[in-house]
């Protein structure tokens, strides 16, 4: 009988290792479906965003004149152009003073 029980005890044992197994297994097919997948990737791009402009909001809170300098760095960065075409003509206009042309033609 010592070697019926012991059978027996092996066969319970793998069958809980089975089971152990093919729910892992489940667990594993579930995870890596394209649906699943991309629901994750979702989650987990919205939660970088939100934390991103989260820890942004506390550096303008504590540096704002540095984020206000910043800022207009990068408008007049942006806005280079226009800008120099502003200022290209003002030195045109400047450097070239004649009075007898008139800039409208009623004079």
């Amino acid at each position: 009988m010592k070697r019926e029980e012991a059978y027996r005890a092996a066969v319970a044992r793998a069958d809980a290792r089975r089971t152990a197994f093919m729910s892992s297994a489940l667990a594993a097919k579930a995870r890596i479906m394209p649906a699943r997948l991309k629901q994750d990737a979702k989650g987990k791009a919205t939660e970088t965003l939100l934390d991103g402009t989260a820890y942004a909001a506390a550096k303008v809170r504590q540096r704002p004149a540095a984020t206000a300098a910043a800022i207009g760095a990068l408008a007049l960065y942006l806005l280079r152009r226009p800008l120099g075409a502003l200022f290209q003509r003002i030195y045109v206009r400047i450097r070239n003073r004649t009075e007898e042309t008139s800039e409208t033609d009623d004079g």
